[in-house]
């Protein structure tokens, strides 16, 4: 198939460019200008010239703090123009792969929530990736939309790439232990959409392979277990670990709200699409050894087990 792909230097798409050509895709990525989801004319037009036989918009607004004083353009990028996006494609009747996020939902109560829990977005992020969903269905009938949660890659920035910074510039590093979800790799994400895009190609709308999923990695922990993890891999590959702390999120007072207990139910992608959640704990050792090497010969890793809560 050729898939066109929105996005082309995130972390996902980085992903999708190298996983993709491996079952024989052809991949076109655009990125603003060439394809700017806050300019339709631009939308249209990279649709119109590259002719796609799939659409994966792995391309969102993410600055989740910033967002809260950029509501408009946070708007603009994840609802109205993830949903110009959807259109284009449904015009040709096209299968349409959209990302988005456990933070639609408050968690204060719930988790791990199934697809059809009641969303609750506690910050503009939310609110607009939540619309986004709204606008992605309405505009296409053979659109899947992929909840995660998480996402780090060796690309871009992401928690493991800011925790192994922090640990070579302090001594000392606390992070919040109350915030509950998933770490979720883009190489796993590329992966599930490579193994998706037949069964969408296939299917016809109103199929029940298109509609919303949850797809984070697992097990279940926080940011604190998840820095533990983190920490304990870059020991093992030669960088000094700080010393952690684990502090609340009123400790750590950010502009925008997150969810206390982000947990997303994934059972629904493995029910109908054959898709497990990625363990994440392997994907972190390949991050690790893409970021500071792999792990000497002969040594052996050592730091506490993450924790996985509830």
């Amino acid at each position: 198939m050729r898939v066109l792909v929105a996005g082309r230097t995130g972390q996902l798409a980085l992903e999708l460019l190298a996983r993709l050509p491996a079952d024989g895709h052809t991949v076109v990525a655009r990125e603003a200008p060439e394809l700017d989801l806050t300019d339709p004319a631009s939308i249209a037009r990279t649709v119109e010239e590259t002719r796609p036989e799939a659409v994966v918009n792995a391309a969102a607004y993410t600055a989740v703090d910033r967002a809260e004083t950029e509501r408009d353009l946070a708007h603009a990028v994840n609802a109205t123009g993830a949903g110009a996006l959807a259109a284009a494609a449904a015009a040709r009747n096209l299968p349409f792969v959209h990302l988005s996020t456990d933070y639609v939902f408050s968690g204060a109560g719930g988790a791990p929530y199934a697809e059809d829990a009641p969303t609750g977005p506690l910050g503009v992020y939310g609110e607009t990736k939540l619309a986004g969903e709204r606008a992605v269905l309405a505009a296409s009938p053979r659109a899947i939309i992929l909840r995660t949660a998480w996402v780090c890659s060796p690309h871009g920035a992401n928690f493991v790439k800011t925790m192994l910074r922090l640990g070579r510039e302090r001594e000392a590093v606390s992070v919040v232990a109350d915030q509950h979800g998933a770490p979720t790799f883009a190489a796993d994400l590329a992966d599930a959409i490579a193994r998706l895009l037949p069964r969408l190609a296939a299917a016809p709308a109103g199929d029940p392979a298109f509609g919303v999923f949850h797809l984070t990695g697992t097990p279940h922990t926080t940011w604190h277990g998840f820095a533990e993890a983190i920490f304990a891999g870059a020991a093992a590959r030669g960088q000094r670990p700080p010393q952690l702390s684990a502090i609340t999120t009123a400790d750590y007072p950010t502009p925008a709200r997150r969810p206390a207990d982000g947990r997303l139910d994934c059972a629904r992608i493995a029910r109908l699409h054959g898709i497990q959640p990625a363990d994440w704990r392997p994907s972190l050792a390949r991050c690790l050894d893409t970021l500071l090497g792999p792990i000497p010969p002969g040594s052996t890793p050592s730091g506490p087990t993450p924790e996985t809560p509830r």
